[in-house]
């Protein structure tokens, strides 16, 4: 197996897309100086998309955010990894984590669950140092620092991200993520970020999240106040995109991963280019 070094190096920023991303798009999103990729909601415990994108390309790492702890057993998932690590061991971050109670009818003490399926990762292999957990709370961003190394709040703001920090202490990787769409009119991003915002609304961890946070009911009501989308969902030029994300690396970060939201017959890479110049990316 390869060597595994102590931390894994996922860069400043990545980006966050759904689990069938092409490996074409990996390897361009590589290309532009984006250090990692982040798949959402991965469904297939044996990790093939996974395996396909980091065989795709060369120093990007891949990572999970995440894999649902109720749907994807353990012992197969650490297969999984074991399988994958024999050639990437440096470039896969394993993100775990419980979702959301409206989405599973398994969901029941998942603080426990998740320290169970962490035993689990533990009894079959699965590094430490190459484990992430999903952590919004204090209670689960302790268990990220203690039993992984890396924490991954979604949906979340900078000010998050320097009270995660402060519970984390400084060795744990924080990588909160970030939603941005690149349009300068609030009325028209929120032609294409309304959807998205609303759907978490409906989840309660994220709006018990966003209480802690200072929100309230008035920011919730009819798909979201303009503050609370303003604060979730970054809108502007490319320079205003990366003033907004490296506001979570002055808050503490130590990566932050993008989230572009677009129309679903926009294609993404021109964006991608956009942002990475104006975040000043090593292009390759």
């Amino acid at each position: 197996m390869t060597e595994i070094t102590d931390k894994i190096d996922l860069g400043a920023v990545g980006v966050w897309r759904h689990s069938r991303t092409r490996p074409e798009l990996a390897v361009e999103v590589e290309r532009l100086g984006y250090g990692t990729l982040w798949l959402g909601n991965v469904t297939d415990p044996d990790l093939a998309v996974v395996e396909e994108l980091l065989d795709a390309t060369e120093r990007l790492v891949v990572a999970t955010g995440i894999v649902n702890i109720w749907s994807n057993p353990a012992e197969r998932v650490a297969r999984a990894y074991r399988r994958i690590a024999e050639r990437h061991a440096d470039r896969f971050l394993l993100g775990v984590g419980a979702g959301h109670p409206e989405a599973t009818k398994e969901f029941v003490r998942p603080y426990q669950a998740l320290n169970d399926y962490l035993d689990v990762l533990d009894k079959e292999g699965v590094p430490v140092a190459r484990r992430a957990l999903a952590a919004l709370g204090p209670r689960v961003l302790r268990l990220a620092a203690e039993r992984t190394a890396a924490a991954h709040p979604y949906l979340v703001t900078p000010e998050h991200t320097r009270q995660a920090r402060g519970i984390l202490g400084a060795g744990p990787l924080l990588a909160p993520e970030q939603k941005v769409v690149l349009e300068t009119d609030r009325t028209r991003a929120r032609a294409v970020g309304d959807a998205t915002l609303s759907m978490y609304l409906g989840l309660r961890n994220y709006v018990s999240n966003l209480r802690r946070l200072g929100f309230d009911d008035t920011d919730f009501a009819d798909g979201g106040s303009d503050r609370l989308f303003d604060a979730l969902i970054l809108h502007g030029d490319p320079a205003r995109l990366a003033e907004g994300l490296r506001a979570h690396l002055e808050a503490g970060a130590d990566h932050v991963t993008l989230q572009l939201l677009h129309t679903d017959d926009t294609d993404p890479l021109p964006a991608y280019r956009e942002l990475a110049a104006a975040l000043g990316l090593p292009t390759r």
